[in-house]
């Protein structure tokens, strides 16, 4: 039987301190990212009376449509209810015990959902984080795992043969139905609006207003990945700007330079966007007054920074042969920071199999030991703008961007060799006293080692480090390189 005072007073003093510094306007963090996926076919044709036609030339005037989202919606998502994080200026007594049960079965109830549909990601993990981050050198870099990985899982819907199976085994499942499966699992189990924690993953499909598509394919999608679809002109502008709002409002306006460059073409057949808000706060926010100017010893040489910096007199200090880490809670997440040692940089860790275990165990590791911790850090604000086409190819996925070997009819069956002609990915990601703002998309348009006797480590994070977001069931939704605090 449930100790329901007990749970209540854990849960009335976590909700003092968040109604506190919500009412402060205190944004304490809030990690994004999006991402968008451009398939087009050079010489888009149309069927008309069973004959391929050439499509009109994008040099006529294009129709004047209303500039509104829902003007050009075939159908928009719905998510699920969730239960509300218990709020004690709303309910008291027995409402607020029940509020409190609700909820926690909820979270209860998710997470067994996760866990029975078993989907198995860290191959996937530990082949394309270091393909992406590898190659940073004194640039920061960023990348999104699992955003990536939701952007292929619905690929792979929309394929069929070789180039399917090509990204069935990147990401490592053996068929299209395990994927949905796993898929849909992970879509639920990061899905989250209760006034706690904001984490939803959205998706939506841009069609081509003269190109037939596969109903059944856009069902499926609906179904289990939570799909909008818009269809409309592809030489309209209009309808380029409706998919710049759409990312812009679901990554909350945080990438808006680089998705206002994004842009659909006459050849566009079809454009593919996913995106993951989530916002949640430190568990324990830094002091402002115990901030120290310090130096970062940058690859390019050294800069002073704004270090926030706290003592813990109990935690755990993790390590490996070249590295070192701690974590930082999130309220719905951690916060890893991995620093090489003296003589190693992130590219060395990238490339060595033991922090990449780390990276992907989501805390479960041997090598680690409760100490006095005295951890200082830099605010940061970085971003990073990259291609993923040669990594993805280097990765085995090869057939979707060769438009003789693509295999694109389970979406189509009207046009002949359509590819993806762009895959970017863009990231940005601050932390301050209060918390962690990143975003991102994805367009396919000091340290020691092992401590014996030590009780005390100063933990300074004052030259190039990795940092990595998970979320609450464990999965890296952000990994990241910091060559430049600023």
């Amino acid at each position: 039987m449930k100790d329901y005072n007990e749970i209540a007073s854990s849960v009335l003093e976590r909700r003092d301190k968040y109604i506190v510094e919500r009412n402060k306007k205190i944004k304490h963090a809030a990690v994004a990212l999006s991402c968008f996926v451009v398939i087009a076919l050079a010489g888009l044709g149309v069927w008309k009376s069973g004959v391929f036609e050439k499509s009109p030339a994008s040099s006529d005037t294009p129709p004047s449509l209303p500039l509104t989202l829902s003007a050009y919606a075939i159908s928009e998502s719905e998510y699920p209810e969730v239960a509300p994080y218990p709020n004690h200026y709303e309910m008291s007594g027995d409402d607020l015990i029940t509020a409190i049960d609700v909820w926690r079965d909820e979270q209860n109830d998710k997470k067994e959902a996760y866990e029975n549909a078993s989907p198995n990601l860290n191959n996937f993990f530990l082949s394309s984080i270091p393909e992406f981050l590898s190659d940073a050198e004194t640039e920061n870099r960023v990348y999104a795992p699992v955003n990536v990985y939701m952007a292929l899982s619905m690929l792979a819907e929309l394929t069929d043969g070789d180039s399917r199976q090509q990204i069935l085994d990147l990401i490592g499942t053996d068929s299209i139905d395990a994927l949905r499966k796993e898929a849909n699992a992970v879509w639920n189990a990061h899905y989250s609006d209760d006034g706690r924690l904001t984490s939803v993953l959205s998706s939506s499909i841009w069609l081509n207003e003269s190109v037939g598509f596969n109903d059944s394919v856009m069902n499926t999608l609906a179904k289990n990945y939570y799909t909008s679809s818009y269809q409309g002109n592809m030489a309209d502008p209009a309808f380029t700007k409706m998919l710049q709002t759409w990312l812009n409002e679901n990554t909350n306006g945080m990438l808006k330079d680089q998705i206002d460059g994004i842009e659909m073409d006459p050849s566009t057949v079809m454009a593919l966007a996913t995106t993951i808000y989530y916002q949640a706060s430190w568990t324990d926010t830094f002091m402002e007054d115990m901030n120290e100017e310090l130096t970062f010893h940058t690859p390019g040489g050294d800069v002073t920074s704004t270090f926030m910096c706290e003592t813990r007199l109990r935690d755990k200090y993790y390590w490996g042969e070249k590295f070192g880490a701690i974590s930082k809670s999130l309220d719905g997440g951690t916060m890893w920071f991995i620093l090489p040692d003296e003589g190693y940089n992130p590219s060395d860790l990238l490339s060595d199999s033991e922090t990449m275990d780390f990276i992907v165990s989501g805390g479960k590791w041997s090598k680690t030991k409760e100490m006095e911790i005295w951890f200082k850090t830099p605010k940061f604000d970085v971003s990073s703008q990259f291609s993923l086409a040669k990594g993805l190819e280097r990765l085995g996925v090869t057939d979707v961007f060769d438009n003789s070997k693509s295999n694109f009819t389970p979406m189509t069956t009207e046009t002949k060799n359509l590819a993806i002609t762009d895959a970017t990915h863009g990231v940005r990601v601050t932390i301050d006293e209060k918390g962690c703002t990143a975003s991102a998309y994805t367009a396919m348009l000091n340290g020691t080692g092992a401590p014996e006797k030590a009780e005390r480590i100063d933990f300074v994070l004052d030259r190039p480090f990795i940092f990595v977001i998970t979320s609450e069931v464990g999965l890296p939704l952000f990994v990241g390189v910091v060559n430049q605090p600023v």
